[in-house]
């Protein structure tokens, strides 16, 4: 490894004529192949992944930018690309979150970091969508229910609707997940309003409630989540 690291130094450092070929001077392949994925630029993986530099050029002109375009649906990719092409983005755009949900899935669901990568995907949603996530007496994952769509609001959301997957299923506890499209995951007064009323009825029915967690997106030092339990409002 020391040895792969200190000649990639050499190359990139060497721009004498004649000498070494430089960073700038390898196709995208040729780097992926010599220094790794690390080496590669967001744009320059989606051209890998497509492998139509002018069909990436339409989908960032169209989209934006790649944060945008990782919340385009299978449909909206089509207009642009192959079924195969799309195929392709919508999987590598999504793998890493689907490593890391498994992952915290395979795990008790006890902190709200575990709660939030387990549920990654709800970063790319463009609108909000209430999630129960149900557990064992081990805090383990039995299964999630998406209970509302649309903006939060408190007729939709009813903690009726909340606690039928709960009982349901027979879960010993649960958590509730929503998400920012935004990306702030700070609350609301109408998040917060419903929590109080979930916390009254989950004693009512004598059942855990362990956390309340807003997906939303990495923002300078926020770790991109909110928890009610962490932040004492259970």
């Amino acid at each position: 490894m020391s040895q792969h690291i200190f000649r990639s130094s050499v190359e990139l450092q060497n721009t004498r004529e004649g000498g070494l070929r430089t960073l700038a001077s390898f196709s995208v392949r040729e780097r992926l192949a010599r220094y790794g994925s690390s080496a590669l630029s967001g744009v320059e993986h989606l051209r890998l992944l497509v492998g139509r530099d002018s069909a990436v050029d339409t989908l960032l002109g169209h989209f934006g930018s790649l944060k945008e375009l990782e919340r385009a649906s299978f449909q909206e990719l089509r207009q642009f690309l192959t079924r195969r092409e799309a195929e392709a983005v919508i999987a590598g755009l999504s793998m890493a979150s689907v490593v890391d949900t498994e992952e915290a899935l395979s795990g008790p669901l006890d902190k709200a970091e575990a709660v939030y990568r387990a549920n990654l995907e709800m970063r790319c949603f463009r609108q909000e969508v209430v999630r129960v996530v149900l557990l064992d007496v081990q805090n383990c994952w039995i299964t999630s229910v998406d209970v509302c769509k649309g903006t939060l609001d408190e007729s939709l959301a009813h903690p009726r609707e909340i606690f039928r997957p709960v009982i349901v299923h027979a879960a010993a506890g649960f958590v509730l997940v929503h998400n920012h499209p935004s990306g702030d995951a700070r609350p609301s007064a109408a998040d917060v309003r419903l929590t109080q009323r979930v916390v009254k009825g989950a004693r009512i029915l004598e059942v855990g409630f362990l956390d309340h967690v807003i997906v939303g997106r990495r923002i300078r030092k926020h770790p991109g989540y909110f928890s009610f339990q962490e932040a004492g409002l259970l």
